[in-house]
């Protein structure tokens, strides 16, 4: 006995009505916005269930991210449909018409049937996707002959001007390709011959990837899954061979790299690795990633890897300079870049990093965090005003004996020790930069005077007092903000 017909319920103005319909509920005359109410009259066996957008939203981007395994650019089409951009990907199945069929035969396994079509536009894709033939491949530049015969509904138009159209006479794209430009855009709106531009190739689509489009992607399947720490650890090598080589080909090189296990279940498991600099160089590539291959969890199997390179930049191929301070300035960039990647790929991004001035004489605005191998910024430290090596996240609060009204002070304890000053230069006299408007109030009470003070042990300080003496009732506080190496 064959299964019931099948339709979800959704409400709409306090209507219950038809939201989607398979097969079987089509081919008995329902249809998509019609009442529940007619539905089931027509067709008393109907199984209906409630309509889940949110549901079917999750469950559209578990699916885009699984489709990573044929493209890195994948978008989400609505509710039911996916834009994959296959440029530059298919040869890895052997042609595209080989690559659409995996697809679909991986999908009708995992209990998701699906349409499919390949062409040089996402309007065109869509168009012969749902209504040509299944599997459609247009030729290059070959999509409008195979449009022509489709209907009108084919080009995603509004609501209006697709209900306008068949009462015209109107019912296939051929009939609208036939009309002159400006009688059409005159009569229906820009908006269908912006659809019908886009279908053909005259306009450009935006489409909304998940990740960022790249050509630089590369892929490995398997006859049979492994699940070995060895074998990830061969194929990674070897699957970061086959994209720097292409690197390599072109002249360029990349500063990230996502590897992607593809489990039998469906279920991907990435790992990702970064450069100080766009690097090409497949063993150290590798070297980076294999550390992070203990978190991969193969389940019963990986089938697919895939990798894919963000970041890509022109490289030139390294050469010696005959200039000696160049060559050694060279060395020991080489020689400190991979030891930087290394610490960066096992700590985290945010771990390592370089200070670097910034244009504000505020300590807590004069640092800026850096890549540790960015180029050297234009501004400088200013050697007349020495600061600490390590500045502390915030002021601490101190106890201090000093002359008033400026002196420095004598004696100060910090974290329950009591130290003896030695030595002591300032005052530097800071004040807040009121200009930016991130201050309730500005005043003496918010002067800074800093001291660099020196104990009896050799340790040095950067210390300031915040307020004046003599200010009204306010006693000014004393603050450690720095140490000096």
């Amino acid at each position: 006995m064959p299964p019931p017909p099948v339709a979800l319920v959704a409400t709409e103005g306090g209507t219950r009505r038809l939201a989607a319909v398979d097969d079987a509920a089509a081919a008995l005359g329902l249809h998509v916005g019609q009442k529940a109410a007619d539905a089931a009259a027509l067709v008393p066996d109907l199984l209906t269930a409630d309509h889940d957008p949110d549901g079917d939203r999750a469950a559209l981007e578990i699916l885009c991210d699984w489709c990573v395994r044929f493209s890195p650019a994948v978008a989400i089409d609505g509710l039911d449909g996916l834009f994959l951009d296959v440029e530059g990907v298919s040869h890895l199945w052997g042609g595209e018409g080989a690559m659409l069929d995996d697809l679909l035969a991986r999908l009708e396994r995992w209990g998701a049937p699906a349409r499919g079509a390949i062409a040089d536009t996402p309007g065109a894709a869509w168009a012969l996707a749902r209504y040509a033939l299944d599997r459609t491949i247009a030729p290059p530049g070959g999509q409008g002959p195979l449009l022509a015969p489709l209907p009108v509904a084919a080009l995603r138009l509004d609501e209006a001007a697709q209900a306008q159209l068949p009462r015209l006479g109107l019912f296939q794209v051929g009939q609208l390709l036939a009309l002159p430009r400006a009688q059409l855009a005159r009569r229906f709106g820009l908006s269908a011959v912006m659809r019908l531009d886009q279908a053909l190739g005259a306009a450009r689509e935006a489409l909304v990837f998940r990740r960022p489009a790249t050509p630089w992607f590369d892929r490995l399947a398997f006859f049979e899954p492994i699940s070995a720490l060895s074998d990830l650890e061969r194929v990674t090598g070897d699957i970061c061979a086959l994209l720097c080589a292409r690197l390599e080909a072109e002249g360029r090189g990349a500063r990230r790299f996502e590897l992607v296990f593809h489990r039998l279940d469906g279920k991907d498991q990435p790992v990702r690795a970064g450069l100080s600099r766009p690097g090409r160089d497949a063993a150290r590539i590798a070297k980076l990633l294999k550390p992070k291959l203990d978190t991969v969890d193969p389940g019963f199997g990986i089938e697919v890897v895939t990798l894919w390179a963000a970041e890509v930049e022109p490289l030139s191929t390294a050469q010696r300079n005959l200039n000696a301070d160049a060559d050694a300035d060279a060395g020991l960039e080489e020689g400190l870049a991979p030891l930087v990647d290394r610490l960066v790929n096992r700590l985290g991004e945010d771990r390592v990093w370089r200070a670097d001035p910034y244009p504000s004489h505020v300590p807590e605005r004069s640092v800026v965090r850096r890549a540790p191998l960015d180029s050297e910024p234009e501004d400088a430290w200013d050697p007349d005003r020495p600061r600490p090596t390590r500045l502390l996240r915030r002021p601490e609060a101190i106890e201090v004996m000093a002359k008033l009204p400026d002196d420095p002070p004598v004696r100060f304890t910090w974290r329950g020790r009591s130290r003896r000053v030695r030595l002591a230069e300032g005052p530097e006299r800071i004040g807040q930069e009121w200009w930016r408007k991130a201050f309730d109030e500005v005043g003496p009470g918010k002067v800074r005077d800093y001291y660099r003070v020196e104990d009896e042990t050799g340790e040095r300080f950067w210390i300031f007092r915040a307020g004046l003496y003599g200010d009204g009732d306010k006693a000014p506080k004393w603050w450690l903000h720095g140490l000096f190496g």
